[in-house]
């Protein structure tokens, strides 16, 4: 299985196509709660989409370090 780091460019060109990816990453940055709730729903839906990236994601909002690691990578991939 691979990690949710390794997810991150794939989520991060679907967020740059619909130019979602400024506001998701300041959603990230503010919002730790809200990801946690976020995170359990996604593992809440696992039972009826039983999909890895869906796994990968919720661990991802999971964790506020590995959130904010997103969060920043989102933002480093619109400055390049």
């Amino acid at each position: 299985m691979k990690t949710p780091r390794d997810y991150w460019p794939r989520w991060a060109e679907t967020l740059r196509r619909y130019q979602l990816n400024e506001f998701a990453a300041s959603l990230l940055e503010a919002g730790s709660p809200l990801a946690v709730l976020g995170a359990q729903a996604l593992y809440f839906s696992r039972g009826f989409f039983g999909n890895d990236q869906l796994t990968a994601l919720a661990a991802t909002l999971e964790e506020e370090s590995e959130a904010h690691a997103f969060a920043s990578f989102l933002t480093q991939e619109a400055a390049q």
